[in-house]
């Protein structure tokens, strides 16, 4: 959504995607998602992709964690982000709605490199948010989910209005508290569908993932 609004707005080019993955699994880190496929999303959107191999730990850290990996994380982060200041990016995009320290940690560290932070889609009511998504013909799985707030049979199951009623009531229809995340494989902005298909479904730690897998 926050792709979405962005091209929607004259004021802004987006030239570039980027993401985080877990060295050890070749997987985009927290969400589980296999690179094949995320190569394959950022070609059907139709921008260029940038990862950051980091180690499978970094993947989990948070803003305040104070350790070897964060400090590591956050290195990498801000030479990645130097490479695009240095040829006259100054903007960087994300995606959060509401979480105020998120936000405060992501304008601070680019703020420190000279670039500045922009949320398209701050302070949306993140039900509306949600049915906005799949109105507009957006199409996801639930690729990960925390075992803790949502049970095993969510993992992989389509992103839909049926998926929203099932939410229990505690759970962000967003995935705002990390809940969940989804892989997105159709929308108004793509090009042509990613093709996947469900496959397994396993538990690491407190989280439950859904294999998914790239179909013809």
């Amino acid at each position: 959504m926050a792709l979405y609004e962005l091209r929607r707005d004259p004021r802004y080019e987006v030239v570039s995607l980027l993401t985080t993955v877990a060295a050890e699994f070749g997987r985009v880190s927290h969400h589980g998602v296999r690179v094949e496929l995320l190569k394959r999303q950022a070609i059907a959107v139709g921008l260029p992709l940038l990862t950051i191999s980091i180690r499978t730990q970094a993947g989990d850290c948070r803003p305040g964690d104070d350790d070897a990996i964060m400090r590591e994380y956050e290195s990498m982060m801000e030479s990645a982000m130097g490479r695009y200041a240095a040829i006259g990016i100054r903007t960087v995009a994300f995606g959060d709605i509401f979480l105020e320290h998120l936000r405060a940690y992501r304008e601070r560290k680019l703020a420190g490199i000279g670039m500045h932070a922009l949320f398209p889609v701050w302070g949306r009511a993140t039900p509306d948010l949600a049915r906005a998504f799949i109105d507009l013909g957006f199409r996801a799985y639930l690729s990960c989910v925390d075992a803790a707030k949502l049970g095993e049979s969510f993992a992989g199951r389509f992103y839909d209005h049926t998926l929203l009623n099932d939410f229990p009531a505690d759970v962000d229809p967003c995935g705002e508290y990390g809940e969940y995340h989804t892989f997105v494989v159709d929308g108004p902005i793509f090009r042509e569908p990613v093709a996947v298909a469900v496959g397994a479904v396993i538990q690491r730690d407190l989280r439950y993932f859904a294999e998914l897998l790239p179909s013809t």
